[in-house]
């Protein structure tokens, strides 16, 4: 399938919802100004770089060798040489998962040696191509065993200030592929969360979008909404998550939820071919697709800011 360059915004409703495609590889700066998203191209807005930010990749799929892209730790390694070149020294870094494409420890040995170039720690979660054998032990003994992870691996840390919780939403997939967190996760959330001041900034992340973008390809989790019910207090919620292989943005009421590009090839938009997988683009434009996402915040009363930078502008 070939790619369809077009792309948009709009607002929807009452309670200001957005959502936005980008198609064409150019970098957006998000930013939550009073729960209003605003977007600007690079160049005309920058994202803070001076305070507390981390950067965020997903969809390596190492292992995955067709046509569509034949070199998957080639870019893989693109991507992670652009995080070392992320200005404003990023803490670490969050992959949200399809490490691997048919979770072989090969494969997640391949991803744990290429790794080691970024020189940051790395947070992990699941994609459902990192449990494809022995019920996820493969994922579990390679990056399953975060500190305080509970479960499948869920689990939650602190740092410059924010809340960060690491979801498990690909062990139970449920109707098309949706993804699932079940009620032991959601019991464990809504615990994590109780004794945080409303004032903190929290982000979750997980491989499968927490709202749903198209149901009929399995891009949501069922109970997503349900989790989110238990943030409600918070005056800032982002959301991160991966297996689209394309950005797209929604914000709703305190919440942004943001989907980020892959780093082994896109997939085609909702809806626009018979179902999801790797999409075939123009010879010599896969990297525009591409890409990573950097995250900052520059204190505690300002917003999240979001800047998706492909491989090959």
């Amino acid at each position: 399938m070939q790619n369809d360059d077009s792309g948009g915004s709009g607002r929807l409703g009452r309670r200001g919802v957005l959502e936005c495609m980008t198609w064409a590889g150019t970098a957006m700066v998000w930013t939550m100004v009073g729960g209003v998203p605003r977007a600007r191209l690079v160049g005309t807005a920058e994202a803070a770089t001076k305070d507390f930010s981390f950067v965020q990749v997903s969809d390596s799929h190492l292992g995955f060798d067709k046509p569509v892209n034949p070199n998957t730790p080639g870019t893989f390694g693109e991507a992670l040489k652009a995080v070392t070149e992320v200005p404003g020294q990023p803490r670490f870094l969050i992959h949200t998962g399809d490490i691997t494409h048919l979770s072989q420890p090969a494969q997640f040995d391949l991803a744990a040696q290429l790794l080691t170039t970024v020189k940051l720690h790395t947070y992990t979660v699941p994609g459902e191509h990192d449990v494809l054998e022995d019920e996820g032990k493969s994922w579990i003994n390679h990056y399953g065993k975060q500190e305080g992870a509970k479960g499948d691996g869920w689990y939650s840390f602190n740092d410059g200030g924010v809340h960060f919780i690491g979801l498990v939403n690909v062990m139970n997939l449920q109707g098309n592929g949706l993804g699932a967190l079940g009620n032991d996760q959601l019991e464990w959330l809504e615990k994590d969360v109780a004794g945080l001041s409303a004032s903190t900034p929290v982000v979750l992340f997980a491989h499968v979008p927490l709202w749903t973008v198209y149901a009929d390809w399995g891009w949501g989790t069922a109970d997503g909404a349900q989790a989110l019910t238990y943030l409600k207090k918070f005056g800032s919620v982002t959301v991160l998550n991966g297996h689209i292989h394309q950005v797209m943005q929604k914000v709703e009421g305190h919440v942004a939820f943001h989907t980020a590009r892959s780093t082994a090839f896109p997939q085609p938009a909702p809806g626009t071919a018979k179902g999801p997988g790797p999409m075939a683009v123009p010879p010599g434009q896969l990297r525009s697709y591409l890409g990573i996402a950097k995250v900052s915040l520059v204190s505690l009363n300002t917003p999240l800011a979001i800047v998706d930078t492909p491989l090959m502008g």
